[in-house]
């Protein structure tokens, strides 16, 4: 372990007292967090970036504020400070825009905190050091590369399951984010790391292609269940509002052709209902 790089630790300091405004003003969290329709509709895009200065509590910025001090400094102290901001917030960047991506039809989704941005850190750490090793110190300790494709497997099964008050998608996409970004930046790293690289790379797209086969998967919760009829909630209103439209055409049609008076009952009904 080794002391914070100056942009690790301004990073830290800004996280920690944003953070802390956070949790003495519900109002502050509010609006400065991940919110879906306040960064669709109210084009707050701020929010993909500020709200990973915020945490929901203590434990969980003590989780994340742990983590970022075992990969901060060596990747920053590999990379330089300039490529080390790049990367920090190219991955919360990236993590919040594939949350939004997949949460786009959840209007009051909202999320906050750094994991994104942390999940980048690990991930470029990997594909920085293929010797490292990532774990509970002291309890158990696994190969970079193992944890990297064990990560992804379990983002993956979190996403589709929605395991957890955890924003599996914002930890998965921030990591590939790193580590792509950390690739980009030193494109060697490819030859010398490829099996670390791979183990990550692989599973991550084979679970976005299933994704892209089947979107109704999100919902469902499995990627593996065909769901031909799927759905989504606007789906349903879409589809129930071109019927209603339907009706109200036939309906008109045939007042044009026989009149007022050749409609049923049942159907005066209906056409007083679907005038509203």
């Amino acid at each position: 372990m080794t002391e914070f790089g100056i942009i690790g630790l301004a990073i830290l300091i800004v996280t920690l007292l944003v953070s802390y405004q956070g949790f003495k003003n519900p109002e502050y969290l509010d609006q400065y967090a991940f919110r879906v329709k306040d960064i669709l509709y109210g084009r707050q895009y701020y929010r993909l970036l500020t709200s990973g200065l915020l945490h929901t509590g203590w434990p969980h910025l003590l989780m994340n504020v742990l983590t970022f001090y075992y990969f901060s400094s060596v990747v920053e102290l590999l990379v330089g400070y300039r490529n080390y901001a790049i990367i920090y917030f190219a991955s919360l960047l990236g993590g919040n825009l594939l949350s939004l991506l997949l949460h786009r039809r959840e209007s009051e989704y909202t999320a906050v905190g750094a994991s994104g941005a942390i999940s980048g850190l690990v991930f470029a750490a990997i594909a920085l050091m293929p010797e490292v090793e990532v774990g509970i110190p002291g309890v158990l300790m696994v190969p970079g590369w193992l944890y990297g494709l064990l990560y992804v497997v379990f983002c993956a099964y979190g996403i589709t399951k929605r395991l957890g008050n955890i924003g599996h998608d914002a930890h998965l996409g921030g990591g590939l984010v790193g580590l792509l970004t950390v690739v980009a930046m030193q494109p060697a790293l490819l030859r010398i790391n490829y099996l670390a690289i791979g183990a990550i790379m692989l599973p991550a797209l084979a679970f976005f292609a299933l994704l892209i086969k089947k979107p109704g998967a999100l919902a469902l919760g499995n990627v593996f269940t065909p769901a031909p009829d799927y759905q989504t909630v606007d789906d349903q209103y879409q589809t129930q509002l071109r019927q209603q439209e339907d009706d109200l055409d036939k309906l008109l049609d045939k007042i044009s052709h026989k009149g007022l008076e050749s409609l049923s009952a049942r159907e005066k009904k209906q056409l007083e209902r679907l005038s509203k």
